[in-house]
């Protein structure tokens, strides 16, 4: 029996609607056209609509798919849960609204073979449909992360289209501080610093990253709090500068 080659994470909050408009379905046709073997492992976050009864319908007449079901414990635990239960050679994680199309993991699949970790997407001039306080937000955000972290080099760490090489991810994601599984949260949850500290470890770690251009639509998902999510936003980073000192990533 062949090894997994490609395993896609997904993770999925109350994703009802886009279920129903085949977002599933989408990354399913796509992957029964590969050559690779492929598994893709649905995250449900404790939704409460739909999304886990028509998850589970959906893993249940298309190959390769599985689901977990976790309590609500917010969109960074559920990413870690999917990745710590993968097999492929390859780990993606990618979000069920399809914002980035699954189809652009062939522009990122080749770096590995060129010998790179980790290689994300990245959306920088190709935010299509993105509100200017978004473009803003992210342009103020890029600024302190490279200003208190370091992170230069990097324009895009938010992209959510993220792949690792199985044994490098194993390794970043056991050091992750701020958003640890374990304890349930309510709504919504602003994870802002999940993607920072992955890339911070990676870096850390010695990981040779790779920012790839991806195709990206704007989709909205929750309503912006310009203050509150950039504060939020600021204290992630503080975070991790603090957690850096102490030695936590080591």
């Amino acid at each position: 029996m062949k090894s997994v080659f490609l395993s896609i994470v997904i993770p999925a909050f109350n994703e009802e609607t886009n279920i129903r408009l085949g977002a599933l379905d989408k990354v399913s046709r796509y992957l029964e056209r590969q050559d690779y073997v492929w598994e893709v492992i649905v995250v449900d976050d404790g939704s409460s609509d739909a999304t886990a009864s028509l998850s589970d319908t959906f893993a249940q007449t298309n190959r390769g798919f599985t689901v977990i079901h976790n309590p609500h414990q917010g969109k960074a635990a559920t990413v870690i849960g999917g990745v710590r239960h993968a097999r492929g050679n390859i780990v993606l994680f990618s979000d069920l609204d399809q914002a980035t199309p699954i189809d652009q993991v062939e522009k990122v699949l080749p770096w590995f073979e060129r010998g790179f970790d980790v290689v994300i997407g990245s959306r920088n001039s190709r935010r299509e449909g993105a509100p200017i306080l978004r473009l803003i937000m992210a342009r103020g955000f890029m600024m302190l992360r490279s200003l208190i972290l370091g992170l230069s080099g990097i324009t895009d760490t938010q992209c959510g289209f993220k792949a690792f090489r199985r044994p490098e991810a194993l390794r970043i994601f056991d050091r992750l501080s701020l958003y640890k599984s374990g304890h349930e949260v309510s709504g919504s949850m602003v994870t802002a610093g999940f993607d920072i500290e992955l890339l911070y470890i990676s870096k850390l770690l010695g990981y040779k990253i790779k920012e790839v251009p991806v195709e990206w639509h704007y989709v909205e998902t929750r309503r912006v709090n310009p203050i509150i999510d950039s504060w939020q936003g600021l204290m992630d980073i503080l975070k991790i500068r603090i957690n850096a000192w102490k030695g936590v990533y080591q």
